[in-house]
């Protein structure tokens, strides 16, 4: 098992000298480019601008051409003379048994209650929310990317522990099997060392599976081509604490609030669009015509205007223009409420941020007094004034605190990225 751990780690090392080197921001920018969700969110953004252009062909006149052509076993239209003075017999006459019609209008509308206009703001407001929904899976992305990359950031710093505290068990290992043969200590200490060993090992095996986990997740994430990368080298030191946004201000710049506030603009339309079903609509149009029913050739061109007054659409429409007064108001209430939900996770977020920072604090100085600790317990070991299980609790105190402050670290930078998204930066 030992040797087979030796061969693991020997060949990560080895893929990490010549492999791709990735560092956050590296990873965010190929996520944004591959990823699955971003591409959706981009397919929605294209069909709605079709959708807007669509809407605004609505204001140019309707053109339409048509065309008919006929024949019939019997005319279309009789005529009978009765005889006269002039035609001394009955005479009938059919007519239109075959003939061609043709012709071509354009049909301008002047109004139609707003529902052109309003069909096309409409259609705009919903090319701006897909365009918002792009932002918000953007930062869903970045968001997942950042999460992923400070865990494997933590495992990668574990595993730089566990080989320090390796090569610490090694020298201590060494120190006591001397003692031993010099009859100053006893075989006792030896197997507490060798139990300390194993476990670091099993660690070590758990953290190497987790790396490659993590690797795997991130490239299948990130649209990368293998997962033989490396993170690039970063500066674990304690960074100063993030400058505090007004969330009063910074409300206006969330996504959430951005769609939230859309919305209510989209039913204040579609209560203008409820108004405009039940308004008389006008147009007017041109139109050019061909036949030659009777049997000559006949063109002429016409002008004319329509008027179209939705009486029926009065006794439901007036209930639907109220349905969506309602659901307007509604919408108005739920930004105002919402937005106060939003100052709250600005301000939890802000409380979650000094938090982690703090805790950062806390764990570096803990790895400082670790340290020390573990540094006199070595020395009192050598004098022989402390047993073994006191030295082994040292270095797994040592141990410890340092991944402590690896998982705080990461917390910290997670939490300020939280921060950051929550007052839309």
């Amino acid at each position: 098992m030992k040797k087979r751990l030796l061969l693991y780690t020997f060949i990560l090392l080895s893929i990490g000298s010549f492999a791709q080197t990735y560092n956050l921001q590296q990873l965010r920018d190929s996520a944004l480019r591959n990823n699955i969700e971003i591409k959706s969110a981009q397919y929605d953004i294209e069909a709605a601008k079709h959708q807007r252009k669509e809407t605004l062909t609505k204001f140019f006149p309707n053109i339409q051409a048509f065309g008919v052509m006929f024949r019939s076993d019997n005319g279309m239209a009789k005529l009978s003379i009765e005889p006269n003075q002039i035609i001394p017999i009955p005479i009938e006459m059919a007519l239109m048994k075959k003939g061609t019609i043709a012709g071509i209008t354009a049909v301008q509308p002047v109004f139609a209650g707003g529902q052109i206009v309003n069909g096309y703001k409409m259609a705009k407001a919903g090319e701006q929310v897909s365009e918002l929904q792009m932002e918000n899976s953007k930062n869903i992305v970045e968001k997942s990317v950042e999460e992923y990359y400070w865990k494997l950031v933590s495992l990668t710093d574990k595993l730089k522990t566990i080989n320090a505290v390796e090569k610490l068990l090694s020298d201590i290992k060494k120190d006591v099997e001397v003692a031993i043969q010099a009859g100053l200590a006893m075989n006792n200490d030896l197997l507490q060392v060798q139990i300390r060993q194993n476990e670091t090992e099993s660690s070590k095996s758990m953290v190497l599976n987790g790396i490659s986990t993590l690797k795997l997740t991130l490239a299948q994430y990130c649209g990368l081509s293998d997962t033989s990368f490396v993170i690039e080298s970063y500066s674990n030191d304690i960074p100063a604490i993030a400058f505090k946004e007004n969330h009063s201000d910074a409300l206006y710049k969330t996504v959430e609030y951005k769609m939230m506030d859309k919305y209510v603009q989209v039913t204040k339309l579609e209560k203008r669009m409820a108004l405009g079903s039940i308004l008389p609509s006008l147009a007017v149009g041109a139109g050019y015509n061909y036949h030659n029913l009777l049997e000559k050739d006949h063109k002429f061109g016409m002008v004319f205007a329509t008027v179209s007054i939705p009486i029926s659409g009065w006794w439901g429409g007036s209930h639907a223009i109220k349905r969506k007064k309602i659901e307007h108001q509604k919408a108005i209430e739920n930004l105002e409420s919402n937005s106060e939900l939003l100052k709250i996770r600005m301000h939890k977020a802000w409380n979650d941020l000094n938090d982690s920072h703090k805790q950062l604090e806390i764990a570096q100085k803990s790895i400082e007094q670790a340290k020390e600790n573990l540094r006199l317990n070595i020395d009192y070991y050598k004098a022989g004034i402390t047993k073994m299980s006191d030295l082994l609790e040292a270095q797994l105190l040592y141990q410890q605190t340092r991944d402590k402050y690896t998982d705080s670290f990461a917390e910290y930078r997670i939490k300020l990225l939280e921060y950051e998204q929550s007052v839309g930066k």
